[in-house]
């Protein structure tokens, strides 16, 4: 909590260390974006509606199925 404070005191003085650069290849990451935009949308289109069904009642159980855990 208090680097966290810290550095909100630095970014708010304006002593903050620039950010470092992207390093990433731009051609890769628009790449990326292209595939990651159309492939949930073509594979649902590809999946029947009982088969769509059967995936989101998995994952509604398998995220709200497990008991909370105890705080310490």
């Amino acid at each position: 909590m208090n680097q966290l404070a810290y550095r909100v005191v630095l970014e708010s003085t304006g002593q903050a260390p620039p950010e470092p650069p992207d390093t990433r290849n731009p051609a890769a990451v628009a790449l990326s974006k292209l595939g990651a935009a159309k492939g949930g949308k073509a594979r649902a289109q590809k999946l029947s509606p009982k088969r769509r069904s059967e995936i989101a009642k998995r994952a509604a159980r398998s995220r709200w199925g497990r008991p909370k855990p105890k705080p310490k």
